[in-house]
């Protein structure tokens, strides 16, 4: 299982946090389609604390933290 985290606006409508099947879902890119994310609402992506890119790879006890773009003014 993987955990996806996700923070500020990207909760709206979902789970603080969700577990996933790593083996449905073997890239950054194949979870933030199933939860209908674009890649443009994705600001820091980290895999257990690391910067990683859509294309990274997953595997099971990952943790991948999900941030939208900080707004404000």
């Amino acid at each position: 299982m993987i955990e996806v985290r996700l923070f500020a606006t990207l909760r709206q409508d979902r789970e603080r946090s969700i577990m996933l099947d790593s083996k449905d879902f073997p890239t950054v890119q194949d979870v933030l389609t199933h939860l209908d994310i674009l890649p443009g609402e994705v600001s820091i992506l980290l895999v257990n604390g690391f910067h990683k890119s859509l294309e990274a790879q997953l595997v099971d006890g990952d943790v991948v933290a999900l941030f939208p773009p900080v707004g404000g003014g």
